[in-house]
């Protein structure tokens, strides 16, 4: 992996590697002293502080280094979608979809718009109203939203006085 790493990211590894390099040079007493304390009547040439910036462990451990540029090392992104579950075995929906979205029969998905409840005291009124209104979701999160559920939340249900049944049933439009 750390091979697959330095070919991906090359300036990670390769104060780690002149460290190797300098530990020849260097005793291993050297990576536990503090580096010295230069004055301005006594300033060392321009090239000193590089070998003794090569003795010097580096500030940070790897794994710092790396997760700071890969986000994905640290804190995974999950769905929360149980395949089996405990009990009987079976494949669980989300329960966050099930709160959030309404799935009409024709495969799309409804929600209400990001921030509808947050803040309200500051937007205008206008504003308001368009975070009030229900907006549907785009092909690639119907997709997503569909696996996340169950066959039981996919069928079709006849409400009385439902507002969305005109909604439905949609014509010329792709799944």
């Amino acid at each position: 992996m750390a091979a697959a790493l330095a070919r991906k990211v090359p300036g990670l590894l390769r104060p780690l590697a002149l460290c190797a390099r300098a530990a020849r040079l260097c005793p291993p007493a050297s990576f536990s002293r503090p580096p010295p304390v230069h004055t301005a009547a006594a300033c060392p040439p321009v090239w000193a502080p590089l070998t003794a910036r090569l003795c010097q462990p580096p500030r940070q451990s790897i794994l710092q280094r790396v997760s700071a540029l890969i986000p994905s090392m640290t804190q995974q992104t999950t769905r929360n979608l149980t395949y089996y579950s405990v009990k009987k075995g079976k494949r669980k929906s989300v329960r966050a979809v099930k709160q959030r979205f309404l799935r009409l029969h024709c495969g799309l998905w409804v929600r209400r718009k990001a921030g509808y409840k947050k803040k309200l005291w500051k937007k205008l009124p206008a504003r308001r109203k368009r975070l009030r209104e229900h907006v549907f979701c785009n092909k690639t999160q119907s997709k997503l939203l569909d696996k996340m559920t169950t066959s039981f939340w996919k069928r079709r249900n006849w409400y009385l006085n439902d507002p969305y049944l005109k909604y439905h049933d949609r014509v010329n439009l792709k799944p």
